[in-house]
């Protein structure tokens, strides 16, 4: 299991910045991929970037251009640096560990940090 702690949420202008932190409980090297999803009311969680433990970055298409995901391996921590926030940025961004499992089949196993809310002013 892995326990994961967002932080860096808070209020911003349209334009402005924020860097989000994910704070691991296990090495990063042992999770087989990472991730930042947001979710606003009403509607589906959705993926902003992944990041493999060989280091294979995804962006969805919103944000390439304007976030940046990376990992810090010493400090065991997976950073989303967030550029040119728009209004429609604003959302729960939450963290997102996947650990493989072997058993009868190959498993995926998602744990998720407590969200930290991000909002972005017009």
């Amino acid at each position: 299991q892995v326990q994961l702690v967002e932080s860096g949420g808070g209020l911003v202008q349209a334009g402005g910045s924020l860097r989000l932190s994910c704070a691991t409980s296990r090495s990063i090297f042992s999770i087989n991929a990472m991730g930042w999803y947001r979710q606003v009311p009403g509607k589906q969680r959705e993926l902003v970037a992944s990041i493999s433990g060989g280091g294979s970055i995804n962006y969805a298409d919103f944000v390439k251009g304007r976030f940046t995901i990376s990992r810090d391996n010493a400090k065991n921590t997976v950073y989303l640096q967030m550029m040119s926030l728009k209004p429609e940025d604003t959302a729960v961004y939450y963290c997102n560990a996947k650990i493989y499992y072997y058993d009868d089949y190959v498993k995926t196993n998602d744990y998720w940090g407590q969200g930290t809310q991000v909002i972005v002013s017009s």
